[in-house]
């Protein structure tokens, strides 16, 4: 019996990732699954690895077009080009090297290659990348890179989009392991900083728009409810867990979240730690609109140049008179809780719990 092995034929390879490409297609225009479930499905069931889309995002997708419409002429009508596809070039999201295609890419402006939270200009919107995996935490790190990032865009940009290049998670909230570094002092500058950039987001002229994909919990959460307008795409979700840690939202999250859903919906998802869907966070008006997730990110940067276009000046004193009220009495409320809950005993054992990964036995100290 012979051990040769046979080398697979390129061209038979390129049949069957072109094939699983106009298949996965099909999937998602009869709205049966979307891009990441698909890319999910793929890696994990046949190990296609990166699944379709983000392959054809690699490859470029005005390559991946041309080659459907040789192997049409070659091989038939099965290999016919999906009307999805046709779209997305003629928009020009060929992909990674474009910034966009089924999925968005940062393009990051010089010196902000590596950082947590990268800048990205286009045109007169200004994108923030939060790129600090695995969970996207809101790190002390990443404050720092929000401070930084805004600074440069409250003077240049007319709109800014906050949005994550992780497909599956936008931010997962505070670091946790922070935490166990912090004591009263520590902790409340980093509660001082953040508050303190997010209300200089509600009170600028800079529109500001979270474009949620995947997890929003705790900061993460509490960051998105900081912005002018919410988008999500179908698999978001949003949640403020911090009760299952022995703490309270720290970022804002007893303040902004009842304004928005109203005073039941959000004790009640303060208090259990439980998130919602897209669906539901669209139904309680947390978010403005719920979108597929492959036209997330193109959801968001359209409403950012409608922005752009807007009278700045009457666009901050929008945001100051609708802002205005008792909101930072609240924070000032929510900081002083925050701090009484983090230097409990039972914070300490919820944090330790977690970091355990174990169920924690509060006290009520």
């Amino acid at each position: 019996m012979s051990t040769e092995t046979t080398a697979i034929d390129p061209k038979l390879a390129d049949r069957f990732a072109l094939k699983a490409f106009v298949e996965a297609c099909l999937v998602l225009e009869e709205g049966i699954a979307g891009i990441r479930d698909v890319d999910l499905g793929m890696m994990m069931g046949t190990g296609m690895i990166p699944g379709p889309f983000a392959r054809a995002d690699l490859r470029g997708l005005d390559d991946v077009l041309e080659a459907l419409e040789r192997a049409e002429r070659d091989w038939g009508e099965h290999f016919e080009p999906p009307m999805i596809l046709r779209r997305l070039v003629a928009q020009g999201r060929l992909g990674a090297k474009s910034g966009q295609g089924f999925y968005p890419y940062p393009q990051p402006e010089s010196g902000y290659e590596q950082a947590p939270v990268k800048l990205d200009r286009r045109g007169d919107v200004a994108i923030l990348w939060l790129d600090n995996p695995p969970a996207n935490s809101l790190a002390p790190a990443v404050i720092e890179g929000l401070e930084k990032a805004w600074e440069e865009v409250e003077s240049s940009a007319r709109a800014m989009v906050v949005a994550s290049p992780n497909p599956a998670l936008f931010c997962a909230g505070a670091d946790i392991k922070a935490f166990t570094q912090m004591d009263e002092t520590s902790g409340r500058e980093m509660l001082d900083r953040a508050h303190g950039l997010f209300r200089a987001w509600e009170r600028s002229r800079v529109m500001t728009i979270a474009a949620v994909n995947g997890m929003a919990l705790g900061g993460g959460c509490e960051l998105a409810m900081a912005c002018d307008v919410r988008l999500a795409g179908y698999s978001a979700s949003f949640g403020q867990p911090e009760i299952t840690l022995g703490i309270i939202p720290g970022f804002g999250g007893t303040q902004r979240l009842p304004r928005l859903v109203g005073p039941a919906k959000a004790l009640e998802m303060n208090t259990t730690g439980e998130p919602i869907a897209a669906s539901d966070a669209f139904e309680f008006e947390l978010v403005n609109r719920i979108v597929p997730d492959h036209e997330l990110f193109d959801e968001a940067m359209g409403w950012g140049r409608k922005f752009a276009r807007q009278a700045p000046v009457a666009l901050e004193q929008i945001k100051r008179v609708s802002h205005a009220g008792d909101l930072d009495e609240g924070i000032e409320a929510e900081k002083q809780g925050f701090i009484a809950a983090f230097t409990s005993e039972d914070a300490r054992e919820g944090i330790s719990a977690f970091l355990g990964k174990r169920t924690p036995e509060f006290k009520g100290k």
